[in-house]
């Protein structure tokens, strides 16, 4: 179980480690481009995602994020963070997991905030999606049945390639970077 635990601690580190955030203006103009090209993909997809984005204080998209895992697996992504429709800053995304899973895969992630109380928790720093957090696969009429979870947050998540068969237990960190 000690051995588990540790893997699953490196994995969550490398995970985290990939996804750092933009350090030259050039970068951070890209990530901005992608983020709001992929969140005209995602209402183009599916325009029931607009009534979810006027529900909340705010909301984080992460253009690509990159998984893959064999009994212990990892993930992570960039990401921009909107305040009313406003980018305010930058976020990484790390994800580590634990049981049943093979493969990799890539997929971009849409994380809408409620409140500003958990918006704001969010843009100090780090913020614990857990294990309890729980994603909708984008597809037409699939934002509507969306519903903001115990922490005040909803997440859509739009594949883009792979695949990967995960029935494990998987923890979110989000830590933004300003």
């Amino acid at each position: 179980m000690v051995r588990t635990v540790g893997r699953i601690i490196v994995v969550a580190i490398l995970a985290a480690g990939c996804a750092t955030a933009p350090k030259t203006h050039a970068e951070r103009s890209q990530l901005e481009i992608d983020a709001s090209h992929t969140l005209q993909a995602m209402l183009a997809k599916d325009p029931a995602i607009q009534p979810l984005l006027d529900q909340g204080a705010g909301y984080l998209i992460f253009p690509e994020v990159k998984q893959g895992g064999f009994v212990v697996g990892g993930a992570g992504g960039k990401g921009v963070v909107y305040e009313h429709g406003r980018m305010v800053g930058f976020a990484n995304l790390s994800q580590a997991s634990v049981g049943a899973q093979i493969g990799g895969q890539k997929y971009a992630e849409l994380v809408v905030i409620r409140d500003k109380f958990t918006l704001d928790k969010i843009k100090a720093g780090d913020f614990d999606l857990g294990a309890q957090a729980s994603a909708v696969i984008l597809k037409e009429g699939a934002a509507s049945a969306t519903r903001f979870g115990e922490k005040g947050v909803a997440v859509v998540v739009d594949p883009k390639g792979g695949a990967m068969l995960n029935v494990s237990l998987t923890g979110q960190r989000i830590k933004s970077t300003g």
